[in-house]
């Protein structure tokens, strides 16, 4: 265990040892044999494994995944506005023709 930088691992690497480990080797004589940083890094595998199956092992994709359809813009242009709410908040309302002899 004197390899304390995180390393990737293959695929084929992860299940070979989960493999081994499933089968009776215990996690310290894997960890010393592959020159892995930790035994717990064998347990990890071995839980993923049970729970997910092979592809629990398998490298999952980086970052945030992209969206599948392409928002709607968020702006829109003023005159759709208007028709839709009327005069904006706080503008004078128009009062309209004035009245002439009434």
């Amino acid at each position: 265990m004197a390899k304390p930088t995180n390393g990737q691992f293959s695929f084929e690497f992860k299940l070979a040892v989960v493999q081994r480990f499933l089968a009776g080797e215990t996690q310290v004589a894997l960890a010393q044999e592959f020159q892995l940083s930790s035994p717990l890094l064998i347990k990890k595998w071995a839980s993923l494994y049970r729970n997910e199956g092979e592809d629990g092992l398998r490298p999952k994709p980086k970052g945030r995944p992209r969206s599948p359809f392409e928002a709607p813009p968020l702006v829109q242009h003023r005159t759709d506005l208007d028709k839709a709410r009327g005069p904006e908040p706080g503008a004078i309302p128009d009062p309209g023709p004035r009245g002439l002899g009434s």
